[in-house]
This record gives structure tokens, C-alpha cells and sequence, in this order.
């Protein structure tokens, strides 16, 4: 796949919960390959709810989403092939890591993707040393998630996906809920990711970690469309536009 392939194409998409509360309106982006996004607005502008049409958990009232040039809808990963490579290459970490996390242990939380992608047993112990030293977990392999502190349980939530290698990273609202020290960790992951010419779209209200995460920055706005796009220096500098937006 080359830096200037198409990744994910939006056009016209809407998405309503149950029918009738709008969550998003007429969505129109296009986000390729190696590309770094922030994804900011105000609480209930539908950040979160653009991740899960990313990530194939929803798909749109309204309009067409494209994803590897494949129109996503539920029955496109009827098709096995798809399937495996979509979950393969596109990945989610929620805002809320408790939801995301369901296994006994550590360990069985890291190397539950590798198991569902058939990798053998030697492999499978190399990677979950690998990716415990780099995210410095191994001391927890052990230990229920549910006995970690929130830091802790992010990066375990982080290593159990990126442990496949994906393409895509998906992040909502990475930092809630952490202190500073896990903030600038987390931080230098996602630098590590963007270095190695992955794809990463983080949804945030943490204006101070834009500059770090992303090249280009896309607003929602309160009226659930896309109301400005841009870098982080043209969208920060204007201030009535963050008072507004209820950025500020």
C-alpha cells in the first residue's frame, strides 16, 4: 500500500441512534494513508460516533462509506476475507478502556487477536515479549486487568491491538482519565506510530496534545457537520472561531 492510497471515503454520511437523534450530518472526508488526525469539537458533536463508522461498528443512515475501496456495510463483512483483513488493519481504542477489556488476564488480553488470526504458539510468545518490553507491561502479564490502574489498563487495552500490527489506528479520547506521566507516554506511542507511517485519527477535547499527534485537524461542530478543517496553528490561532465552535 503506498502513502498516497485512499484509505476511507465519506460521502453524504449521516447517522441517527434509533432513528431519529441525529449523531452526525452529511460527512463528506477522504483520509489516506500515513495521514495523522485530530478529530476535536465539543462533547455530543459526534466524535466518538465517526470512530465507530470508521471501524466498521455502525454504518450510516445516510450516504456511503468506503474503507480500502469497499463500500462498508454489514453485509461486506459478510465476507470472511474482508473481514479478517479489516479487523487485520483497522483498530479501536474506546474512551472508555473497561469496555474494551474482557479477558482473565493480561496476557490472555494481548494474544486474543493473535489466536483469532492463527498465528502458532512460538510467534505468539515472541510478540507478546516484544510488545510487553515496548509498552511495559511484562510485570502485569499475569494480573486481571481489573486489578491495573486506568494508565495501565490503556496501555494494556493499546498493546492488545497494536500487537496485530495494524494499519489504522483509531484512538477516542486517548488521555481521559490519565495522569501526566501516562499522558506523555501515551503520547510517544502515537509519535511512534505517525514514524512508522501508520494511518492515526484520534478524537480529543486536549487541544495541548494536537501538535503532537497530527498534521491536520478536522472540527465538528455542535450542528453535527464538519464546520472547519485545517492545521493545528490556522484552527488554534483563531479564537472567535474556538469561542464559537465551544472549543474555548
Amino acid at each position: 500500500m503506498g502513502y498516497n492510497e485512499l484509505i476511507f471515503k465519506l460521502e453524504d454520511v449521516s447517522y441517527s441512534y434509533l432513528n431519529h437523534r441525529t449523531a452526525l450530518f452529511s460527512i463528506n472526508l477522504e483520509i489516506y494513508r500515513g495521514e495523522s488526525i485530530a478529530i476535536i469539537g465539543p462533547n455530543g458533536s459526534g466524535k466518538t460516533t465517526l470512530l465507530k463508522l470508521l471501524d466498521g461498528l455502525i454504518f450510516p443512515s445516510k450516504g456511503s462509506i468506503y474503507a480500502f475501496g469497499k463500500k462498508l456495510t454489514e453485509k461486506t463483512f459478510d465476507d470472511l476475507n474482508f473481514n479478517v483483513f479489516f479487523r487485520k488493519n483497522v483498530v479501536l481504542l474506546f474512551q472508555d478502556v473497561n469496555a474494551q477489556l474482557f479477558s482473565p488476564t493480561v496476557e490472555d488480553e494481548i494474544t486474543f487477536g493473535l489466536i483469532q488470526l492463527g498465528l502458532e504458539e512460538r510467534m505468539i510468545k515472541e510478540k507478546v515479549q516484544e510488545i510487553g518490553e515496548l509498552f511495559r507491561i511484562s510485570h502485569l502479564l499475569n494480573l486481571s486487568p481489573y486489578q491495573l490502574s486506568e494508565g495501565e489498563k490503556k496501555k494494556v487495552a493499546l498493546a492488545s491491538l497494536l500487537i496485530i500490527d495494524p494499519d489504522v489506528i483509531l484512538l477516542d479520547e486517548p488521555t481521559n482519565g490519565l495522569d501526566p506521566r501516562s499522558v506523555r507516554e501515551l503520547l510517544d506511542f502515537i509519535v511512534r506510530f505517525r514514524s512508522e507511517g501508520k494511518t492515526v485519527i484520534t478524537a480529543t477535547h486536549d487541544l495541548k496534545i494536537i501538535p503532537s499527534i497530527a498534521d491536520k485537524v478536522y472540527v465538528l461542530g455542535e450542528n453535527k457537520k464538519i464546520i472547519r478543517e485545517g492545521t493545528y496553528e490556522s484552527i488554534i490561532q483563531d479564537q472567535n472561531f474556538l469561542v464559537e465552535a465551544n472549543l474555548l
